[in-house]
């Protein structure tokens, strides 16, 4: 005969590690993929990460996102396929090989060849890789790392291509030279989305100045007080020897000020912006004579004298700053600019054209050349180089030097880092570049103010050091051709939560740039593009198929000596990845390839690597070599889009923004249909977590000391993805112990009886309607449960599932239904009520089991396989989601059972506030109600009420009844917007409510209410209404519903609470000594005063509750067999031995 497993005990990391055994061995993960086959296709993307770092608690949660959902899918009947990925290249991966190495990116081609350093990232990116597939294996994500897309193969990089060829077809990718975020910690130019990663704008406290440019032309009222000069303010005091220009607005308002400055003390005639004239200077000198100043004056007299437009200055020259380097013909004169402003600073833009959009856009319409220098290879940079700092002289071109650099001056500045931050040698007390330039300008009278100032500033997403704005030679794609296209998109989107996609990701696109593809690294994917040295022509490889032939070519017009993918076996058209694994695509293969253009010129590679994001991007197409490969499948909408996708909420303007863009600009569609943009996990009290601080969370510690179900559940249920998650380990053990130990001992509970009674779960069902109330209403309950859980997950709100089941579990099925029919089970032999119980209890664990296997699929599937053993469906990941049956579902039952769950929630807190025990009966409580619908409501649950809290009699009375004083308190959080200024007057109002409106408003929900003449409308929700206690009675209410319990405790019912009490403590004996619930006892009490009344009354009763044949009163035979049970004040022997 079929047996239930019974359990003693739940360990929850054991069960993960039996379970995930057992799946292995039946290859379950793939009978899931294959039972599906032919079902119609739910895609999912799998964002890849990389493998040279150890994946954190972090991961947990994203992962236990897409699993449940991937899982759920192949519950619903679809074909989920689920392929994993690494990312491969980029700078993550470089930076973490030139630490191992002891090398920084210079020495790349020098101390290591390009070959050795790009074979040392092949093995550090993939160096964690069986930690990631640890973590995968042990926390249940089922996905695809067999056959895992990989971005540095071969076959990837040549679908990257393809895609950056169809964008150059279409006249999207394109070269330019413009002013970009580079990172020189890293030596590689930034696009515009990775500077908007979380976290790289931070503010930081620098040394600005206001400095002051001698005028050589000034106009009539500039003169005769001192030096005229402009007057313009910089937060990046480095950029001062880079300056050509000054910029004013054309239609700003510009005042000539007289004063002094303020550290020589010498007469000066400043111009700047009207608006900010109160800004620099100290409105409390204003009203000082000129001549009353002295030299180290705190209040600097100031006196405007004339006024003028900006158009009135544009034109006019001033003497360069610092006069070390000469840019030529055209500089030092003042400029229009359309992006002044009068926010902050002086109103005049001091411009270096080097080092900003704007002032390099500005500049070149106005003919101000740019401050450049030459290198020794003969290439154009700013004063900067790609270190960071100025260029020294031995690495400029000594022509150069010679005509343009003022040698003695430049020279004490040469080499010298514009950001500490840059300098490996710098300590906290190194002096930075900007205070030195200060404290020169200081020296020369050439500065009017100095001071520290805190302002945002864009710092590397991978080096945490700052960024500056340089000009670069970059490849772009022009994104902002389609940007209307990504926003009408977007809009088509499923964003979880909404506010991301309209916001963050919605606003970004609004304001997009043009994409910075090029990156001036080593290991990554190479820019298919070959050039000719003039640029006049240009080749897009989009196959290695058309490299292969474009290479012919080249060997034909002898720039080639032979084809090395001939050389090296490769056959075109064979997509095997033996075929591709016989080259490399990476740098410096191709970069020795030479083509030949159209009019018969040499043509080599752009030297740029590709950002990596791109590469991620890429991953719908690149990850089944599309369109090389699986182009039917994937044209038809197998593969593509995806229906769902998942990541941290830092790809907002990663992986989600390439996903989108390449998909909008090579396919003009929308590369997902739905996301989740999980937020952060933090330390418990809110801290991002990290080593450095020691709060961070080991993932893989996490599981063997919990199991990775209440992990997952935990994650789920304790707040929404996209809400940031302070983590807490003691918030996974009471999942453990509350929700899982719960539903184990329901269970353990249904088992037990089970196997007593024979019971095995393919009876013959008893109808529906044959069954008890109960029944009916827990049936009706778990079919609302489907429901609710069914739409949440469609709706990707896995919380809301997540707390439904918690929720039903908990309070319905264990804590209310099992509890109230707790007899039936006790009853002996299987009558047929006792099999409706049985069956319904059943049901609602297989049920449960099916509805949290998404999420908890370990506990989950050892509940289904310990229901269903023997039967056709082997595990719960092979079976079908349960359906909704509308049939099944009794609203009005499920109100009726909601109010007695509330009756009985009140009475248990007024008997915890009296300090009454349940087991204590209590004799009469009362429920104040008016209309017939409550009345008879409660009528039909009074008896599952009273037998529950252990009272004798529930009456229902009149809402007036004396027993009931109430009073009214406004909740001035609600009502404070509501009534503002009358807020006063209404709150007085509401708490003269007598009792007549009271009930008026229990009754309807609402109020009327007259303030100054004028008629106001008061939800119940807008306010509090408290019970008073009465002398003997108690009272307390929730929302409409209110119990008044008598506590005056008769001595009857003093001896029935002592015999039950006496049925508690015999229990518990029976069970520590192992007896079984079949077994039948005597009971013999010694003789005592207290006893004697209990037993002629409830003697009965008390034998019948603990299978006792006898019940009597006798001293013992053997006084060593006495038991004594400890009843509060009250201690009685009792004989207890085996019937």
């Amino acid at each position: 005969m079929k047996k239930f497993k019974e359990y003693n005990g739940l360990n929850l990391s054991q069960l993960n590690k039996d379970m995930l055994a057992q799946w292995n061995n039946e290859h379950l993960f793939e009978q899931s993929m294959n039972f599906r086959e032919g079902a119609p296709s739910y895609v999912f993307f799998e964002g890849p990460p990389s493998a040279n770092g150890m994946p954190g608690i972090h991961h947990v949660m994203a992962r236990t996102i897409k699993d449940l959902f991937c899982r759920y899918k192949t519950m619903k009947g679809f074909h989920v396929k689920r392929k994993a990925g690494w990312d491969t290249h980029g700078l993550p991966v470089e930076l973490g090989v030139e630490k191992a190495l002891g090398i920084t990116k210079e020495d790349i081609g020098k101390k290591i060849s390009v070959d050795e350093y790009n074979a040392a990232c092949r093995r550090e990116v993939m160096k964690y890789t069986r930690e990631w597939e640890t973590l995968t294996n042990e926390m249940g994500y089922w996905v695809d790392t067999t056959d895992p897309y990989i971005t540095y193969d071969n076959r990837y990089i040549e679908t990257v291509w393809w895609l950056l060829k169809q964008l150059h077809n279409k006249g999207l990718l394109y070269k330019g030279y413009t002013i970009q975020p580079y990172s020189p910690a890293a030596g590689t130019g930034l696009s515009s989305h990775e500077l908007n990663q979380p976290g790289c704008y931070r503010d930081v406290k620098d040394t600005t100045c206001i400095a002051l440019f001698d005028i050589t032309d000034p106009k009539p009222e500039m003169t005769g007080w001192g030096r005229p000069c402009f007057i313009a303010w910089t937060t990046t005091p480095w950029t001062l020897p880079s300056n050509t220009a000054l910029c004013v607005g054309p239609t700003i308002d510009y005042s000539v000020v007289r004063t002094y400055n303020p550290y020589s003390g010498e007469k000066v005639t400043v111009t700047l912006a009207t608006a900010l004239i109160d800004s620099v200077f100290n409105p409390k000198a204003k009203e000082i004579a000129l001549d009353q100043y002295q030299k180290g004056d705190k209040l600097v007299p100031y006196e405007a004298v004339a006024s003028f437009k900006g158009t009135d200055l544009v034109g006019m020259h001033y003497e360069q700053l610092l006069p070390w380097v000469n840019p030529g013909e055209g500089a030092f004169r003042v400029i229009p600019g359309d992006y002044v402003s009068t926010e902050d600073g002086t109103g005049i833009v001091h411009i270096a054209g080097t080092f900003g959009a704007d002032d390099l856009r500005v500049s070149r319409a106005a003919g101000v050349p740019p401050l450049h220098m030459i290198d020794k290879a003969g290439n154009i940079r700013p004063m900067v180089d790609f270190s960071g700092r100025f260029f020294r002289i031995e690495d400029l071109d000594p022509e150069f030097v010679a005509k343009m650099v003022n040698e003695p001056l430049y020279s004490q500045w040469a080499g010298r880092y514009v950001k500490n931050a840059y300098d490996p040698e710098a300590t906290e007390e190194t002096e930075t570049l900007d205070v030195a330039i200060c404290m020169d300008l200081k020296a020369s009278g050439k500065v009017f103010k100095i001071e520290k100032h805190v302002h945002s500033y864009p710092h590397c997403w991978r080096t945490d050091k700052p960024v500056l704005y340089y000009p670069l030679d970059s490849w772009f794609i022009r994104s902002t051709a389609v940007r209307e296209r990504l926003m009408e998109l977007n809009d088509t989107i499923k964003w979880k939560p909404a506010s991301t996609g309209s916001g963050r990701f919605g606003k970004w696109l609004e304001n997009l740039q043009d994409w910075n593809l090029s990156r001036s690294r080593y290991w990554g994917t190479p820019l298919p593009i070959w050039r000719t040295d003039s640029g006049d022509e240009e080749l897009a490889i989009e196959s290695v198929e058309t490299l292969y032939n474009e290479i012919d070519k080249a060997v034909a017009a002898g720039f080639m000596k032979s084809n090395p993918l001939r050389d090296k076996g490769f056959v075109p058209g064979d997509y095997s990845a033996e075929n591709y694994a016989k080259i490399d695509l990476h740098r410096p293969y191709v970069d020795d390839i030479i083509l030949v253009s159209p009019s018969g010129k040499p043509m080599k590679r752009e030297t740029d690597l590709i950002d990596v994001w791109f590469d991620s991007g890429s991953m719908p197409y690149a990850q089944i070599h599309y369109p090389f490969e699986n182009k039917e499948a994937f044209d038809r909408g197998d593969l593509f889009p995806a229906d769902f996708i998942a990541e941290g909420v830092d790809q907002t303007r990663g992986w989600f923004f390439t996903l989108h863009t390449i998909g909008t600009m090579v396919f003009d569609s929308i590369a997902f249909k739905a996301v989740i943009s999980n937020g952060l996990v933090l330390d418990k009290v809110g801290e991002k977590m990290s080593k450095r601080k020691g709060n961070a969370v080991n993932p893989f510690e996490t599981i063997d000391k919990f199991g990775s179900d209440p992990l997952r559940w935990y994650m789920i249920s304790c707040s929404s993805p996209w809400d940031n998650l302070k983590y807490d380990n003691d918030g996974v053990a009471e999942v453990s112990r509350k929700f899982f130990s719960t539903l184990q001992n329901t269970y353990n509970f249904f088992a037990m009886y089970a196997n007593v009674d024979g019971f095995t779960g393919e009876e013959e069902a008893v109808a529906l309607s044959e069954r008890t109330e109960l029944d009916r209403w827990i049936i009706s309950l778990l079919n609302t449960l489907v429901r609710t859980v069914e739409t949440s997950l469609d709706d990707y709100e896995p919380t809301k599932a997540a707390r439904a089941i918690s929720e039903f579990v908990l309070d319905n099925l264990s804590n209310w239904y099992v509890r109230l029919n707790r007899k039936r089970f006790w009853d002996r032999g299987l009558t047929c009520d006792k099999l409706a119980a049985y069956q319904t209890l059943y049901t609602c664990l297989l049920t449960v089991s099916k509805l949290m296997a998404p999420i908890a699929p370990f506990f989950a599937d050892r509940l289904f396989r310990d229901l269903t053993e023997g039967q056709n469906v082997k595990s719960v990941h092979l079976a079908d989601f349960p359906a909704y049956d509308a049939s099944a579902v009794d609203k009005e039952l499920e109100e009726r059972m909601d109010i007695a769950q509330i009756l009985t929630s009140l009475v248990l807190s007024l008997r915890k506030k009296a300090n009454i025990k349940v087991r204590q009966p209590l004799s009469k409580m009362l429920v104040p109600a008016a209309d017939e619908e409550t009345i008879a409501r409660i009528k039909a649950i009074s008896d599952i009420v009273t037998t529950e809290v252990n009272i004798k009699h529930l009456e229902i009375v009149p809402p007036e009844n004396e027993i009931f004083v109430k009073r009214v308190e406004p909740d001035f959080k609600k009502l404070g917007p509501k009534f503002g200024k009358q807020m006063k007057l209404a709150a007085a109002t509401i708490k003269s409510l007598d009792r007549s409106r009271i009930a008026e408003l229990e009754r309807n929900g609402s109020i009327v209410l007259e303030l100054d003449g004028n008629s106001v409308s008061v939800d119940i929700a807008d306010v509090k209404i408290i019970s008073e206690d009465m002398p003997g009675w108690l009272v307390a209410n929730e929302g409409a519903l209110t119990v008044a319990l008598d506590i005056d405790i008769t001595p009857e019912l003093v001896r029935e609470g002592i015999s039950r009490e006496i049925i508690n403590r015999v229990q518990n004996i029976r069970k520590h000594r192992g007896y079984e619930i079949t077994d039948h006892i005597s009971l013999q009490f010694l003789p005592c005063p207290e006893i004697e009344d209990v037993v002629k009354d409830f003697g009965a009763y008390i034998g019948n509750q603990v299978l006792a044949d006898a019940v009597t009163i006798a001293d013992p035979e053997n006084p060593n067999e006495v038991e004594i049970l400890d009843i509060d004040d009250l201690k009685l022997g009792v004989v207890i031995n085996p019937a």
